[in-house]
């Protein structure tokens, strides 16, 4: 997914069409909460302009992510869209997109659109996943999940004969 800057003069009249399937792994070591990804599927084509290049991209692809309450594995597929853009030559970039999206300075005579892919999957990273199955859990050794109304009227252990001591004056 690199191409020299005369190679994209070269394909400015054709376009460029892509359907590829790009190994990751790597971002497992930038992200630590990325315990696996799969190879992720790209598509999309290339719009080019006086100086620049703009990808439409479509990312699909699954990643294995640490449940926030049970650190169970939690697969997680996205699918992500995104328009990345290399500026080509110096000067003002003319395209008709949102003023807001971001330009790549193309560094050297190479347009290498993984780095840009890769932000883009870092970016979809969810802050907290949950395991379906973690809802289940409701009790274990030494715990268990109680309502706002069990915990009304349950009585703390520590205070049982307290209580005790009102219920008789009650009685009385």
């Amino acid at each position: 997914m690199k191409w020299s800057i005369e190679q994209l003069k070269r394909l400015k009249a054709q376009g460029i069409k892509l359907d590829e399937t790009v190994d990751v792994n790597d971002l497992t070591k930038v992200n630590r909460d990325i315990r696996s990804i799969s190879p992720i599927h790209i598509t999309g084509e290339a719009d080019f302009y006086s100086n620049a290049v703009s990808f439409r991209l479509q990312i699909v692809g699954s990643m294995i992510l640490p449940c926030s309450k049970t650190l169970v594995d939690v697969d997680f597929p996205f699918s992500i869209q995104t328009i990345e853009t290399f500026q080509l030559e110096s000067g003002n970039v003319e395209w008709e997109e949102e003023a807001d999206e971001q330009i790549h300075q193309v560094e050297g005579n190479t347009v290498d659109l993984l780095p840009a892919i890769k932000e883009s999957i870092l970016l979809e990273v969810p802050m907290r996943v949950v395991s379906p199955n973690a809802e289940a859990a409701q009790s274990g050794k030494g715990w268990e999940v109680v309502s706002e109304k069990q915990k009304k009227d349950q009585v703390d252990p520590r205070l049982a004969d307290l209580a005790k001591f009102f219920e008789k004056n009650e009685n009385r």
